[in-house]
């Protein structure tokens, strides 16, 4: 990977860390976020994108002139590529889990 596409990368994660952190902050009033207020709405994102492209998909097989085909893929694509990074996310949550319980005190 290039200099310039870490740098895009370490962007995307920096706005998109902020973003989840400001839109938790201001509901909690100053509070820091709690991970479970932050995986929560992650949650929420992905059941969103999901209705959305659901939304788009039946306005196209309705034959809505404003639903058209791209913009109906590409929301399916989100859709599912935030499905399998949130399944990732508690895939690695699980084995975090039973490694602690694992941990002989």
């Amino acid at each position: 990977m290039t200099p310039s596409g870490i740098d895009q990368l370490l962007g995307e994660l920096r706005a998109t860390a902020s973003r989840a952190t400001g839109r938790d902050a201001a509901a909690t009033a100053g509070e820091p976020a709690s991970f479970a207020d932050l995986l929560k709405a992650s949650i929420d994102e992905v059941g969103a994108a999901q209705q959305r492209s659901e939304q788009l998909q039946a306005a196209y097989e309705a034959d809505d002139p404003a639903a058209n085909l791209q913009d109906v893929m590409i929301s399916l694509q989100k859709a599912n590529l935030s499905f399998q990074t949130m399944v990732q996310v508690r895939n690695r949550l699980v084995t975090a889990y039973q490694e602690i319980m694992n941990v002989q005190v």
